[in-house]
């Protein structure tokens, strides 16, 4: 069986936005509670796989480092890319493109934000990505370090749901969840574990 703990990186320095690419740093606030998580999980990875932009790749390398795992920069993990949106506010992307966000808030599925990728491109880059490890991660335990439009993505793969359904997901900062996979069948886990 192959088990892997998703983990969306934490708030970040200039409040929300449609970052996509864009790399900003994480907050203090934001590097503890992703350092919350690993200290529930720690005990049980043995790979960490990232996101090459560093709000995920630095605190996944430092973890890995310190337990001494493995740490795969992973590109086809990335978040979705965002085209003209990225780096901008909700108003002001609503400003400069109205009625489009509501529209890709509601059900993005056939869309793309201006000159950035559609959803149905992240989610084919995603699928890739997990047929693979799929294949060759059997009887391991992943953490996969990421953003929420990638989460989304990958949960819905494994629950059978259209890309729609990414909608109805919330993704706070620095949340978590776990997948497994045996079988050619996949599973979404809840746990209620404490920190260690």
């Amino acid at each position: 069986m192959l088990t892997m703990d998703l983990l969306r990186h934490g708030a970040l320095e200039g409040g929300i936005k449609y970052r996509g690419q864009v790399d900003d740093p994480l907050t203090s606030a934001g590097r503890m509670d992703m350092d919350r998580v690993w200290s529930m999980v720690a005990g049980d990875v043995d790979t960490i796989v990232t996101s090459p932009l560093s709000r995920c790749a630095e605190p996944a390398s430092a973890w890995a480092k310190e337990v001494g795992i493995e740490c795969i920069i992973e590109p086809r993990v990335a978040e979705i890319h965002y085209g003209k949106w990225e780096g901008k506010t909700i108003p002001e992307i609503q400003a400069e493109y109205p009625g489009l966000l509501e529209r890709w808030r509601k059900n993005p599925e056939g869309m793309r934000p201006p000159g950035g990728e559609s959803p149905e491109e992240h989610r084919a880059r995603l699928n890739n990505w997990w047929q693979e490890v799929c294949e060759s991660h059997q009887n391991r335990h992943l953490l996969l370090v990421t953003h929420s439009g990638s989460m989304r993505m990958l949960l819905a793969h494994t629950l059978s749901a259209p890309i729609a359904s990414t909608r109805n997901l919330s993704m706070p900062y620095g949340c978590w969840s776990r997948i497994s996979y045996q079988n050619s069948s996949s599973q979404l886990l809840f746990h209620n574990r404490e920190p260690r």
